[in-house]
């Protein structure tokens, strides 16, 4: 619950006589200025506001798995129709190896695929050296770094703690690292936007990044060593961004790593026109990112919170989403980890990560 301001300690106690009177005095304070008074920041806001999801169409509470999974559906719709409509077939990965070299632990490739029709992207490929037998999957998303994929992919080693595909590769993963669409020939984010509602004038940036971790999902399933029921994501900043729509929107996606990529939409710039644009601003659009937890719900999901883009009000999404998952059996299966370091992925970040990803895809 959140805490009430100083001044309603000292001269609203005997007034508290119901919960309504309560929060009728907790909305007087937003509407304060001056005097010293503290006023609710945006993204204060925005977390009192997030709708209850066990609640159908009509208002009536959702107490069993399949009434859920319905409205599961229309949740899902709703995104999908603010997003934009995925194509409704997958052109063919068209895969073209354009470099490989063998490193002490492992192999690492330069790959190029088609995502749809006449459009193409890069990933990076790490394969651990001498692996036999089916291994487990991760796409690792990169964050906003002019390195792009190569960081993940340990190319640019120059910041250790971000070279995710690296780290996970010596673990015994398959990884790939795909290029984010605005990172391509420096045109600038917003013209690759332009660019790219030229060919499809509905979608929003998340649109084509959730398209392209679902095409990264394909391409990680078409090599033969991976084992196609474990696969996970992880990405950082720009790549948790990515996490959390590519998990929502591809079941296949079985455990989800977001870090520091700022859960709610005021906690971050979602309505940059490369991510959700202005469309998305509260209190216009009503939707919250608790949603896409619960669309990922039962599958492991786990938020990186460093004071940064999260922090402990980033909780709040967690326990919105919490019900949906305690009701498919599953409640522990979502939660937060604050480290306190900032916009970064530190040593404690990295363990709780790969203890995750361990215990849900690792042969048991």
């Amino acid at each position: 619950m959140m805490k009430l301001p100083t001044i309603h300690r000292i001269h609203a106690r005997p007034l508290f006589r119901s919960m309504r009177r309560y929060a009728s005095l907790l909305l007087a304070a937003v509407a304060l200025c001056g005097s010293g008074v503290p006023r609710l920041s945006a993204a204060e806001r925005a977390i009192g506001q997030l709708r209850p999801l066990l609640v159908d169409e009509c208002g009536a509470a959702i107490t069993s798995a399949p009434a859920w999974m319905q409205r599961r559906d229309a949740v899902r719709a709703e995104w999908q129709a603010f997003l934009g409509e995925f194509p409704k077939e997958r052109a063919p990965l068209k895969v073209e190896v354009q470099a490989t070299e063998t490193l002490a632990e492992f192999t690492r490739q330069h790959v190029k695929y088609q995502v749809e029709e006449g459009v193409f992207t890069d990933a990076y490929v790490l394969t651990p050296k001498n692996a036999t037998g089916k291994l487990p999957g991760v796409v690792v998303f990169h964050q906003t770094v002019k390195t792009q994929a190569q960081q993940a992919a340990g190319v640019d080693a120059s910041v250790p703690e971000l070279m995710h595909g690296v780290q996970l590769v010596k673990r015994g993963y398959l990884v790939v690292c795909p290029r984010c669409f605005i990172f391509d020939d420096g045109a600038g984010y917003a013209e690759w936007v332009k660019r790219l509602q030229q060919r499809h004038p509905a979608w929003t940036g998340m649109a084509r990044m959730t398209w392209d971790g679902i095409r990264a999902a394909d391409y990680l399933e078409s090599l033969p060593l991976v084992d196609h029921e474990r696969i996970g994501c992880l990405g950082h900043s720009l790549g948790a961004k990515e996490v959390l729509y590519a998990a929502a929107f591809d079941e296949r996606f079985k455990v989800a790593v977001f870090s520091e990529g700022g859960i709610g939409l005021t906690f971050s710039n979602w309505d940059a026109p490369w991510y959700l644009g202005p469309r998305s601003r509260p209190p216009a659009f009503t939707h919250e990112h608790h949603e896409l937890l619960a669309l990922i719900a039962p599958r492991p999901f786990l938020l990186l919170a460093g004071d940064s883009a999260d922090s402990n009000q980033s909780a709040a999404f967690i326990e919105a989403a919490r019900p949906v998952y305690e009701l498919l059996g599953a409640r522990d299966n979502v939660r937060l980890l604050n480290h306190h370091q900032g916009h970064r992925y530190p040593a404690e970040a990295q363990a709780a990560a790969e203890e995750l990803l361990d215990r849900h895809l690792k042969a048991k």
